[in-house]
Protein backbone atom coordinates (compact mmCIF):
# COMPACT_ATOMS: atom_id res chain seq x y z
CA UNK A 1 0.00 0.00 0.00
CA UNK A 2 2.85 2.56 0.78
CA UNK A 3 4.70 1.45 -2.59
CA UNK A 4 1.85 3.01 -4.85
CA UNK A 5 1.70 6.30 -2.53
CA UNK A 6 5.57 7.09 -2.80
CA UNK A 7 5.33 6.08 -6.73
CA UNK A 8 2.67 8.97 -6.85
CA UNK A 9 4.78 11.14 -5.06
CA UNK A 10 7.72 10.77 -6.66
CA UNK A 11 6.23 10.95 -10.04
CA UNK A 12 4.79 14.32 -8.96
CA UNK A 13 7.42 15.88 -7.42
CA UNK A 14 9.23 15.50 -10.56
CA UNK A 15 6.87 17.17 -12.91
CA UNK A 16 6.79 20.63 -10.59
CA UNK A 17 10.32 20.30 -10.96
CA UNK A 18 10.38 19.94 -14.36
CA UNK A 19 8.19 22.72 -14.46
CA UNK A 20 9.99 24.88 -12.66
CA UNK A 21 13.15 23.93 -14.88
CA UNK A 22 11.55 24.76 -18.20
CA UNK A 23 9.74 28.38 -16.27
CA UNK A 24 13.11 29.38 -15.60
CA UNK A 25 14.85 28.13 -18.54
CA UNK A 26 12.34 30.67 -20.19
CA UNK A 27 13.10 33.29 -18.50
CA UNK A 28 16.92 32.77 -18.67
CA UNK A 29 16.36 33.28 -22.47
CA UNK A 30 14.20 35.87 -22.44
CA UNK A 31 16.51 38.27 -20.02
CA UNK A 32 18.20 41.05 -21.39
CA UNK A 33 22.03 40.98 -22.68
CA UNK A 34 23.98 42.86 -20.56
CA UNK A 35 27.65 43.07 -22.24
CA UNK A 36 30.33 41.43 -20.37
CA UNK A 37 33.04 44.06 -21.19
CA UNK A 38 32.99 47.84 -21.84
CA UNK A 39 33.03 48.61 -25.38
CA UNK A 40 33.52 52.32 -24.89
CA UNK A 41 36.07 54.14 -23.38
CA UNK A 42 35.36 55.18 -19.97
CA UNK A 43 36.45 59.39 -20.72
CA UNK A 44 38.78 61.94 -19.07
CA UNK A 45 41.97 61.85 -20.51
CA UNK A 46 45.44 60.40 -18.73
CA UNK A 47 48.30 63.36 -17.22
CA UNK A 48 50.49 61.49 -20.00
CA UNK A 49 49.08 60.12 -22.93
CA UNK A 50 50.04 56.13 -23.76
CA UNK A 51 49.58 54.71 -27.11
CA UNK A 52 46.37 52.95 -26.31
CA UNK A 53 44.74 55.87 -25.43
CA UNK A 54 45.87 57.69 -28.24
CA UNK A 55 44.87 55.05 -29.97
CA UNK A 56 41.49 55.33 -28.96
CA UNK A 57 41.18 59.07 -29.04
CA UNK A 58 41.86 58.42 -33.40
CA UNK A 59 39.29 55.23 -33.68
CA UNK A 60 42.11 53.35 -34.59
CA UNK A 61 44.62 50.10 -33.47
CA UNK A 62 47.74 51.14 -32.04
CA UNK A 63 49.90 49.15 -34.58
CA UNK A 64 47.87 50.97 -37.93
CA UNK A 65 49.65 51.48 -41.06
CA UNK A 66 50.43 55.45 -41.55
CA UNK A 67 47.52 55.75 -44.16
CA UNK A 68 44.92 54.57 -41.74
CA UNK A 69 46.14 57.02 -38.95
CA UNK A 70 46.46 60.12 -40.91
CA UNK A 71 42.66 59.30 -42.25
CA UNK A 72 41.23 58.49 -38.84
CA UNK A 73 43.11 61.82 -37.88
CA UNK A 74 41.52 63.94 -40.38
CA UNK A 75 37.76 62.33 -39.80
CA UNK A 76 38.35 63.16 -35.62
CA UNK A 77 39.66 66.50 -36.39
CA UNK A 78 36.71 67.31 -38.83
CA UNK A 79 34.44 66.83 -36.45
CA UNK A 80 36.06 68.68 -33.65
CA UNK A 81 38.12 71.51 -35.68
CA UNK A 82 37.53 74.40 -33.10
CA UNK A 83 37.59 76.69 -36.54
CA UNK A 84 34.22 74.34 -36.74
CA UNK A 85 32.44 75.28 -33.17
CA UNK A 86 35.21 72.21 -31.55
CA UNK A 87 37.10 72.96 -28.58
CA UNK A 88 40.69 73.56 -28.87
CA UNK A 89 41.80 71.49 -26.18
CA UNK A 90 40.72 68.24 -27.85
CA UNK A 91 41.82 69.83 -30.92
CA UNK A 92 45.40 69.49 -28.67
CA UNK A 93 44.41 66.17 -27.67
CA UNK A 94 44.10 64.69 -31.25
CA UNK A 95 47.11 66.26 -32.49
CA UNK A 96 48.72 64.58 -29.72
CA UNK A 97 47.24 60.85 -30.38
CA UNK A 98 48.30 61.08 -34.15
CA UNK A 99 52.14 62.48 -32.65
CA UNK A 100 52.23 59.48 -30.84
CA UNK A 101 50.90 57.27 -32.68
CA UNK A 102 53.69 58.57 -36.08
CA UNK A 103 56.51 58.41 -34.14
CA UNK A 104 55.43 54.52 -32.97
CA UNK A 105 54.57 53.51 -36.72
CA UNK A 106 58.00 55.41 -37.50
CA UNK A 107 60.03 54.12 -35.55
CA UNK A 108 59.10 50.40 -36.80
CA UNK A 109 59.13 50.69 -39.88
CA UNK A 110 62.40 52.09 -39.49
CA UNK A 111 64.22 49.29 -38.42
CA UNK A 112 62.33 47.14 -41.29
Amino acid sequence: MASPIVIGATVGTAALGARYLMRAWQAFKARPVIPRARRFYPGGFEQVMTKREAALILGVREREVLQKIKEAHRRVMVANHPDAGGSDFLASKINEAKEILMKKTSAAGSVF
